[in-house]
């Protein structure tokens, strides 16, 4: 294409010279309207046609190629023979996306016709343009760049060398993808250049690459935007020097080193930021559906994908996807988003296609951005997935061979039924082993993943809280709680461990835990394999101290009740009510009723009050010496016998079930206690009179704290922790939950196995989702926890298990937010938009935000990239 030259820079203001070398850009109807009025005799020429096709297989559609920090707008386009034939006769430029080419004496003559004798000055030599014709008229730069075909050539456009309106123009010209584009070549530049690449001096060959700058002077498209004052913007009235540019160098152009093959579109990287920032409107609780879709609009290779052509690869034969719908409604509201000059978006169309094949997202419910970006994604995959018929694979064990080729096989095996841009950048693979509790078979499985879900360290952990109960003789001693921390999914093993340290266990010592209700025993906890998830934070847990020495020994479960006198209508009554810890002890040398009462007088002793105890014993024996008299709390030393200064009528004993509901035969002092030799759980009841019981501090023995005590009100200190100690939790050994049993092919059972992850293989893209949110059948809770993450640098390489030369370093991106409570809290997003530069969006809000604001505790789902260069 003919360019004018610095040299030539006055002649360039000038359009109305003869010599005029220019080319121009016109409308194609405008052009043919003119060159069929001229006279038949006359010269006409034909018309090169070069077109670009959305959808095609050659020449994808006009696209805008994004990375997070410059974007491109672009198109291919090739010579059409058929297309020449077809409509070389026909009705051309109705659709008003053919355009012609055309000299600077080709447009002047048009113009001509065109325009009336106010607008048009006639003399020999030809014509000049008046004011108002060139106020029509503005230059656009052009990117050329040479491709291997030679019948296809590209163009760029880019804010990088033209004004931001000029490029606003350009995108509102060439970004349509619903019809076809069609450029009609009259002034024989573009044929030269394709049969004459040869002759291109050998400056403009130093690269394969190369890009020619060149100026287009457009015309009749302007489309009249108005400053507010109701002027024409001055962009519209601004023609510059027409220059050639080669690898970004400046040099004077001829029509031999302008060698065209490709239409391209760039932004430079000081105004590149305007595209993308686009807002979504909220449509009614739909905040959380907004962050995601902003995290996943700003992924790099997803914008990429589906900035191009993507719809070529929707998969309309899986019956696990969607025929396309949620990619067509996702890629269609993605391009809007990356629109020029774009407002915020009303993601009305794809809101109803999520209800649609996802009704749990349907109404205008709050729902989680992560539950909506899981089903997404597989959405996504499912519809692009470029595997039309999935072969049957056999999942095999590894049985002892190599971890790399029973990992290679099993990725292999999920490509053959999964192959999608989805896939390509956002799964990798885990190692999961299994580890069976009873035959202790070992199970070695390689899944792939799509993001870590990883538990939040104080999440991992549960805290519980049991009374110890022993008969040393010291009140405080007696009955005292234990605080323990121990696995959220862990075995009763892991309490009586934990709990055998906080009490300092002795060796020849031995616990037994029972759960208590209604100060009854409902239960004993005895197998170690239980998980503690049957446990509930309500329950209340006591822990009996014994001697290994007494195993053998049967137990006694004393039922505590006290008479209380109540009036009814005026009448007295007897009712009983049970109080305090049910008294577990072991039947050593107990034959009959004294010893049992002894027995269980032992264990309250402690909790003797001093002051009542020596009052009766005054008024029981008055000849007896004082200091006989005299009881205290630490004589520990004492003689049981001093304790059957108790009368029968002040604490009876009966026969009773585990519940203490039914009274059987009274068990008498002085007959012989029968203890069959099969018996091994012994429950007696013992009734308190009124008087009785005022001479011991049963309050104290009363009270047992619940396994765990959440504060409603309280507010908690702000915790923090590493994410590289979340992702250590979630790589932890664990056992799996009794929902979850493993049936292990060696038992042929269903086994509660120790499970345990390990990174293997990891994605470009890689997804974290911290698990904020607990769920209980009584309970829904948000932790608070601050996650200090890395922005610039997440190092991975310490927790992949097999390292083959990858890069395992990664950069930020995006982050999905969520600020406030379970139910009714709201999401953002941030997303990094090159050098220290993020933006905060908050549905249709979209606002800079700075580098230190992006860790907070309301960081939910965080978005990766792998980065080769490492920051220092």
């Amino acid at each position: 294409m003919d360019c004018a030259s610095e040299d030539s820079s006055d002649n360039s203001q000038r359009p109305h010279s003869h010599k005029d070398q220019r080319v121009y850009f016109v409308p194609h109807r405008w052009w043919k309207d003119a060159q069929d009025s001229m006279p038949a005799d006359s010269d006409k020429k034909k018309g090169i046609a070069y077109a670009s096709f959305p959808g095609s297989s050659y020449a994808g559609p006009m696209k805008i190629i994004n990375t997070i920090f410059s974007s491109d707008l672009a198109f291919s386009l090739r010579r059409e023979e058929d297309l020449q034939h077809i409509r070389e006769n026909g009705e051309v430029g109705v659709s008003g996306r053919d355009f012609a080419l055309v000299s600077g004496d080709m447009w002047l003559q048009a113009l001509k016709w065109h325009s009336d004798s106010k607008n048009v000055a006639k003399d020999d030599k030809g014509f000049s343009a008046t004011d108002s014709d060139m106020s029509d008229v503005y230059p656009l730069q052009l990117r050329l760049s040479v491709q291997r075909e030679t019948n296809s050539f590209g163009v760029r456009i880019s804010k990088k060398d033209n004004a931001l309106e000029l490029f606003k123009r350009a995108c509102k010209m060439f970004s349509v993808d619903s019809e076809m584009l069609c450029i009609w070549d009259y002034s024989g530049q573009i044929t030269f250049f394709m049969n004459d690449k040869n002759q291109i001096p050998v400056d403009c060959q130093r690269q394969s690459d190369q890009e020619i700058l060149l100026e287009l002077q457009v015309y009749g498209l302007s489309d009249s935007i108005r400053s507010k004052d109701g002027k024409k913007d001055e962009m519209a009235n601004f023609s510059g020097n027409a220059s050639l540019k080669m690898n970004g160098s400046i040099d004077n152009a001829n029509s031999d080193c302008t060698h065209a093959n490709s239409l391209t579109f760039s932004l430079g990287s000081g105004e590149a930021g305007s595209l993308g920032l686009t807002g979504l409107q909220n449509l009614g609780n739909t905040c959380f559906m907004n962050s995601s879709l902003q995290c996943l609009a700003h992924t790099p290779k997803l914008v990429d994908y589906f900035l191009e052509d993507y719809v070529r690869e929707i998969n309309h034969e899986n019956p696990l996807g969607m025929n396309g719908e949620i990619a067509l409604a996702f890629g269609d509201l993605l391009r809007k988003l990356w629109a020029p000059g774009a407002s915020p978006v009303a993601p009305r169309v794809f809101k109803s296609k999520l209800a649609r094949f996802a009704p749990q997202f349907s109404g205008f419910n709050q729902h989680d951005s992560q539950e909506l970006l899981a089903f997404l994604l597989d959405g996504l995959h499912e519809d692009l997935n470029r595997v039309k018929c999935k072969p049957y694979v056999e999942v095999k064990d590894g049985d002892g061979r190599p971890d790399e080729e029973v990992a290679d096989e099993y990725w292999h095996n999920h490509l053959a039924r999964n192959d999608s841009v989805i896939v390509d950048v956002c799964q990798g693979q885990y190692k999961s082993t299994l580890v069976c509790p009873i035959c202790r078979k070992v199970s070695v499985t390689f899944d792939p993943f799509m993001y870590l879900s990883l538990p939040l360290p104080s999440t991992t952990m549960r805290t519980m809280t049991i009374t110890v109960v022993s008969d040393s003789g010291d009140k405080m001693s007696s009955l005292s709680p234990y605080t323990i921390s121990v696995p959220k999914n862990g075995r009763f093993e892991d309490l009586t461990r934990a709990l055998s340290i906080a009490c300092s266990l002795g060796i020849d010592e031995t616990l037994l835990v029972a759960e208590v209700y209604n100060n009854c025993i409902i239960r004993f906890l005895e197998d170690p394999t239980d998980s503690l998830s049957l446990i509930r934070d309500a329950d209340k847990l006591v822990a009996y101290r014994f001697y290994k020495n007494n195993a053998d020994t049967p137990l006694v479960v004393f039922i505590n009740q006290q008479m209380e006198e109540q009036f009814v209508y005026g009448k007295r009554t007897l009712n009983c009510k049970a109080f305090g810890i049910p008294v577990v002890a072991r039947l050593c040398n107990v034959t009959n009723g004294s010893d049992l009462r002894n027995l269980y007088l032992k264990w309250f002793h402690p909790f003797q009050n001093p002051i009542e105890e020596a009052l009766e014993n005054c008024a029981m024996s008055k000849e007896t010496e004082v200091a006989e008299m005299e009881v205290t709390t630490t004589s520990l030393g004492s003689n049981l016998n001093e304790l059957d200064t108790f009368s029968d009528g002040g604490m009876e004993f009966y026969h009773t079930d585990e519940k203490g509901a039914i009274k059987n035969s009274k068990i008498l002092m002085n007959e012989p206690l029968a203890i069959s030799g099969e018996l091994r759980l012994l429950h007696v009841l013992v009734c308190w009179s009124e008087e009785h019981i005022k001479k011991y501090d049963t309050q104290f023995c009363s009270s047992l704290p619940e396994v765990f005590k959440s504060g409603f009100l309280a507010k908690r200190s702000q915790e923090s922790v590493s994410l590289y100690k979340c992702l250590e939790a979630f790589l932890q050994e664990e056992p799996l939950g009794p929902e979850d049993m493993w049936y292990c092919p060696g038992c042929k059972k269903h086994r509660q196995a120790s499970k345990k992850l390990d990174l293997w293989r990891l994605p470009e893209i890689l997804v974290i989702h911290l698990k904020r949110f607990q769920y209980s059948r009584y309970l829904k809770n948000k932790l608070e926890t601050c996650v200090d993450f890395p922005v610039d640098n997440l190092d991975l390489t310490a927790y992949i298990s097999h390292v083959n030369g990858e890069s395992y370093h990664y950069t930020l991106y995006a982050v999905s937010n969520h600020y406030g409570s379970m139910g009714g809290g709201h999401y953002t997003a941030f997303v990094h938009r090159g050098g220290d530069q993020w933006y905060d969006f908050d549905d249709s809000h979209v606002n800079p935000i700075s580098k230190e604001k992006i860790k907070s505790s309301a960081a939910y789902v965080l978005f990766y990239r792998r980065s080769f260069e490492v920051s220092t």
